[in-house]
């Protein structure tokens, strides 16, 4: 699998997820600026990666510094920029968080030994991040039946989207690797067709058995006995267990919970929003309306048909059977085992 992002000769390399899979390109970003922009027009998403990646963009931000002058006045404007990219994805404010409390913790100690500093802390948050999805794998797939089982799944939680392996697509990667006979369903994922471009590429490298279906032909096939369980990420987790993910989740859930099928979702602890009690508070992010209106670039309505197109839904956690995190599997009652989860994290 090639890597979704990494550090390169003081820059920030990253493929260009737009291309594929048609192509595979890199980007090098040479400024805070581009990795700002990359977030914001798609060349990396996925609420893991994207915190990986505002991390780079700080690093890099305070490498390209000559002097200290007006250090904590440049450092606000770094983080204020990374933080107006995507406003939904939790992981993005927790690396920005995580690394401005490193920024805090070492400002007085010189401008060089500052970016070093940095500079390693992004580095540990994607070697964190990958060893985070193998853990969530592991957990995760005990869930998945030994018999053959198929797995339905929606956008796409996995190498791609993350420093590598994935979350949702991690735990499916694990049962695979356990010998588990499992076959995967794989929404197309409209409007962006994350499903279709990169989940069914990257099952496909790992020659686990994956069908594409389109995004309305969920309900059908689970009223038909075809989905075992639906396994999903997410985006940001509030303190009930209400989940926002990529548009169509909350379908999906909706849908599984008629059909009486498992509905999971493999998260890291940093996607978690503890001040948020409900996701009410969760903020949906809003996409430019070409991406409806256009596919691969071709116009598929009216060029000036109004649009609506958020990027994100809000599953209730009521319809959400377990969330499945690199700590252990959380049930319901959510706020309390939320909680619980999070007093453990703490101590350790």
């Amino acid at each position: 699998m090639l890597p979704t992002i990494a550090w390169e000769n003081e820059s920030v390399i990253m493929v260009d997820q737009r291309k594929l899979p048609w192509k595979e390109e890199y980007l090098s970003c040479q400024t805070i600026e581009q990795v700002a922009q990359t977030i914001e027009k798609m060349v990396i998403r996925g609420a893991p990666a994207i915190g990986i990646a505002a991390a780079y963009g700080l690093a890099l931000g305070v490498r390209s510094l000559k002097t200290g002058k007006n250090l904590d006045r440049v450092f606000a404007s770094f983080y204020r920029r990374l933080g107006r990219t995507r406003p939904t994805a939790r992981n993005l404010f927790w690396a920005l968080e995580r690394m401005k409390k490193v920024y805090e913790e070492n400002k007085d100690l010189g401008l060089n030994r500052l970016k070093k500093i940095l500079l390693e802390e992004a580095k540990a948050i994607e070697e964190e991040d990958l060893e985070t999805n193998k853990k969530i794998g592991e957990i995760g797939q005990e869930l998945v039946p030994a018999e053959e089982a198929t797995i339905l799944t929606h956008c796409n939680a996995g190498a791609l989207a993350t420093a590598g392996y994935g979350t949702a697509l991690g735990m499916i990667r694990a049962a695979f690797a356990r010998g588990k006979k499992i076959k995967v369903l794989a929404d197309e994922t409209r409007p962006f067709l994350q499903g279709a471009r990169l989940t069914c590429w990257e099952l496909t490298r790992d020659r686990i058995p994956t069908t594409l279906i389109t995004d309305n032909m969920a309900g059908w096939l689970m009223h038909r006995g075809e989905v075992s369980l639906v396994i999903v990420g997410a985006d940001r987790i509030a303190l009930n267990g209400d989940t926002a993910n990529k548009i169509g989740t909350y379908s999906l859930a909706v849908l599984a919970k008629e059909n009486n099928i498992p509905f999971y979702v493999g998260s890291p602890l940093s996607t978690f929003d503890f001040r948020l009690k409900s996701g009410d508070e969760i903020p949906i992010e809003e996409r430019p309306p070409d991406e409806v209106r256009k596919v691969s670039g071709r116009l598929i309505t009216l060029p000036e048909m109004p649009v609506k197109n958020p990027a994100f839904d809000v599953t209730p956690g009521r319809l959400i059977t377990a969330i499945i995190t690199e700590k252990g599997i959380i049930r319901p009652p959510y706020v309390k085992n939320i909680l619980k989860l999070k007093e453990i994290n703490s101590r350790t």
